[in-house]
């Protein structure tokens, strides 16, 4: 097994301390592993979902633009 060395703030460090303290994870690196295994699959997941989906079409940024000030609840700055 190949070995990753990471920096990370303290307050991240004490927090993956405090979830092995919880006994669910024997060490950082066995809570980092799932954390890691939980993301693929996640992203998996989303792939096979998006590629479930459909074909694509082309944004149409303009519209995207009207739902988005829309949803705003502000008028179409057309300068931005």
């Amino acid at each position: 097994m190949a070995t990753l060395n990471i920096s990370m703030p303290d307050e991240l460090r004490a927090f993956i301390e405090a979830r092995v303290k919880t006994g669910e994870y024997q060490s950082a690196s066995d809570y980092l592993r799932d954390l890691i295994r939980h993301d693929r699959e996640e992203t998996e997941r989303l792939l096979i979902e998006g590629l479930a989906s459909g074909e694509g079409k082309p944004l149409d940024m303009a519209a995207l633009r009207q739902r988005a000030a829309t949803a705003l609840g502000k008028g179409l700055d057309r300068n931005a």
